[in-house]
């Protein structure tokens, strides 16, 4: 399953990002969003974010948004860990 958020162009327009970089931009800002409330562990929010775990990683330092580490990151690490991510 697959969701498509629809964003009014009045706020696309009032951007200031380049076109090329706003979709990247908006699930990074809201995969770190979602992390940061809780309610998406770390690995889900780095595979919607499209980043790799250490970029992702630096990137919630630089925002100063604490690590929370559940029993789905312990499972995503495991998957990292064996190749399978």
């Amino acid at each position: 399953m697959e969701l498509a958020l629809k964003i009014p162009e009045e706020v696309l327009f009032a951007l200031k990002l380049p076109p090329s970089e706003v979709d990247a931009e908006l699930r990074k800002e809201l995969a770190l969003a979602l992390y940061q409330r809780g309610v998406l562990p770390l690995g889900k929010a780095r595979v919607l974010a499209g980043m790799k775990r250490r970029d992702f990683e630096e990137l919630l330092g630089r925002r100063q948004i604490v690590h929370h580490y559940r029993t789905e990151d312990l499972e995503d690490d495991m998957n990292y860990a064996r190749g399978s991510f």
